[in-house]
């Protein structure tokens, strides 16, 4: 039997939870960690995400489901909104996350024999490509169709997460009682 190689997974949260939301659906935390650790073998699985004082059960959450959680600190940005007629102004919170994937992914390099990128933003192109460079990207996670054409030139290595909805989303259970009960 042969050794599985070392994988790590870095994961850049916001890219993954929106990602997915836009297609109608909402990632199930649980199943995702057993998915990359059953599929892949990911034995550590960086979460990277924007710091929200609100949100802190959610950091102890997926910390509990074996995440390692990085968080950054967050701006919050105000912008008018481009309607003329309307002179409010739009808040956003803005947690730019994508350094600090990959710093974290090349202080690790010597850590793990293949990496995972969860994500299809272009901006992670460099680190993709220098990952294949040394021979340890194994696969980028897309949360789906819309992933950056900056990352075509891995196309085969392109795992699309909106093509496993059926295994990876949650299902509010709460939810589904109410309507059987209606």
């Amino acid at each position: 039997m042969s050794k599985q190689p070392n994988t790590y997974a870095f994961i850049d949260s916001q890219n993954l939870n929106l990602g997915t939301q836009r297609t109608g659906w909402k990632m199930d935390w649980r199943k995702f960690r057993k998915f990359l650790r059953d599929k892949y073998g990911v034995t550590k699985a960086y979460m990277f995400i924007g710091y929200m004082h609100e949100n802190e059960s959610l950091y102890e959450y997926m910390h509990e489901l074996g995440f390692l959680v990085v968080l950054k600190p967050t701006l919050d940005i105000t912008s008018k909104s481009s309607d003329k007629d309307d002179d409010r102004d739009k808040a956003a919170v803005k947690g730019n996350v994508d350094t600090e994937l990959v710093l974290y992914a090349m202080k690790e390099l010597p850590n793990y024999e293949r990496a995972i990128i969860v994500s299809g933003d272009g901006d992670f192109f460099s680190l993709a490509e220098h990952l294949e460079g040394q021979g340890k990207l194994a696969y980028i996670l897309a949360p789906n169709w819309q992933y950056s054409s900056l990352l075509k030139p891995f196309e085969k290595k392109i795992v699309r997460l909106d093509q496993k909805r059926r295994q990876l989303a949650y299902h509010d259970r709460k939810d589904k009682n109410r309507k059987d009960k209606d």
